[in-house]
């Protein structure tokens, strides 16, 4: 297999090479765009995709095309192309959800809905996988489409253990072969993608801890459990008691996002809330974190006379991207933009429910470069203020139809 960030020229397309079927009309570019902007100002949250289900549904039947809604009633999937019953499917997935937050940006199409806003990019996804549907309808209306795809609206991302369990459950993943997808990146600048064979997010998991002691006056905290002390240590030291119980290269990690205890100033209180994310490299140290950090969580609150109760949530695992699934990818974008247009990436800490359709299926997601050429700003995402350039999603576009066209796996 060829290196992700290799530099060969005997990569790069040939100029005389045949173009490649796929790509993106104008006035489709224009539609697709407004589309965007339109899903951007109506952001849902997980479970609750209504409007956005209806939108992506309207305008694959008015291209001809059969979607079906999900089960649950958010999130649907169309196939495409010819089906012999034989051919597995490529599936094409984006998920569709917003998050509780506040859209910040002084921009025309900022969301109209309070506390709400696409700020992880899932309507340029969503638009994406559209984009790309409406692409690879018309090839297989001229008869250039030869294999069966299928584009798959996913519901939940942000709704741990994520919505792609569901879509599972509800048999997204029948007769399918392979599953790509993509997601944004502020990092990489538009027209280029980052990807990596292997590991390419961390595991996610959901912790919440209760402590309760007798409560009592500030006077005599030796006569009580001293909560705030107690929880204070939590906070610090189940951290450190973790990073000494697994391989550092494993990258566990409990970081703490609320704590809540105590009304007056003079006054013990009896009872304290703790609220962390628990984040993780690899599978087989994710697999074992929930008994450490129970362990570890118990001895601290013991040792300061607390009791502790402890929820932990399993989230996601890693996504791991099958080597030819990348290689397709990789193929795929040198086809539209040459070698250069391809970068390696590193592992992120974020998690991404895509990870459980990879437990069941080959496949791979590739970073899609959303940052202005030039632009030095440093944006995140799942902040009020993320946006993209939207020339992106022609790029997306593109990409996933080369992908569908080079698929040998069919």
């Amino acid at each position: 297999m060829k290196q992700l960030m290799s530099l060969d020229a005997t990569d790069v397309t040939p100029a005389d090479a045949p173009a490649l079927p796929g790509t993106l009309p104008d006035e489709l570019r224009a539609e697709l765009i407004a589309f965007r902007r339109d899903l951007h100002m109506h952001p849902e949250l997980g479970n609750c995709e209504f409007r956005t289900t209806a939108a992506i549904k309207a305008r694959l039947e008015q291209a001809g095309l059969e979607p079906r809604v999900l089960p649950s009633g958010t999130g649907l999937i169309c196939d495409i192309g010819p089906r012999d019953g034989v051919a597995p499917l490529l599936a094409l997935r984006a998920d569709i959800d917003g998050l509780p937050i506040p859209d910040t940006k002084t921009v025309d199409y900022r969301s109209t809905v309070a506390d709400r806003a696409h700020a992880c990019g899932h309507d340029v996804h969503t638009t994406v996988v559209l984009g790309a549907g409406l692409v690879l309808a018309e090839l297989a209306r001229e008869g250039r489409l030869a294999r069966p795809v299928r584009l798959l609206f996913q519901p939940a991302e942000e709704v741990l253990p994520g919505g792609a369990a569901d879509a599972i459950e509800a048999g997204v993943l029948d007769g399918v072969g392979r599953i790509l997808a993509l997601h944004c990146d502020p990092k990489v600048e538009v027209g280029r993608i980052g990807l990596r064979v292997g590991p390419i997010t961390s595991a996610c998991d959901r912790l919440e801890v209760s402590l309760d002691g007798p409560g009592g006056h500030t006077a005599r905290p030796h006569l009580t459990t001293d909560l705030v002390t107690a929880v204070a240590k939590v906070i610090t030291e189940v951290p450190a008691l973790l990073a000494r119980r697994v391989d550092a290269r494993s990258g566990l990690a409990v970081t703490w996002g609320r704590v809540e205890s105590g009304h007056a100033c003079n006054v013990i209180p009896q009872h304290a809330e703790l609220s962390a994310t628990v984040r993780c490299l690899d599978l087989p140290s994710w697999r074992e974190a929930p008994d450490l950090v129970h362990a570890a969580v118990d001895e601290i609150a013991t040792l300061h006379r607390a009791k502790s109760e402890i929820n932990y949530i399993r989230g996601v695992p890693p996504v791991v991207n099958e080597a030819s699934s990348a290689e397709l990818l990789r193929d795929a974008m040198i086809a539209r933009r040459g070698t250069d247009a391809v970068e390696g990436t590193e592992q992120s800490l974020g998690g991404e429910d895509f990870s459980w359709y990879l437990e069941r299926v080959p496949g791979a997601m590739a970073r899609l470069g959303v940052r202005k050429v030039g632009d030095t700003t440093r944006r995140d995402l799942h902040a009020g203020d993320f946006d993209v350039d939207e020339g992106a999603i022609a790029v997306g576009v593109e990409l996933f139809t080369a992908a569908v066209l080079l698929d040998r796996n069919a």
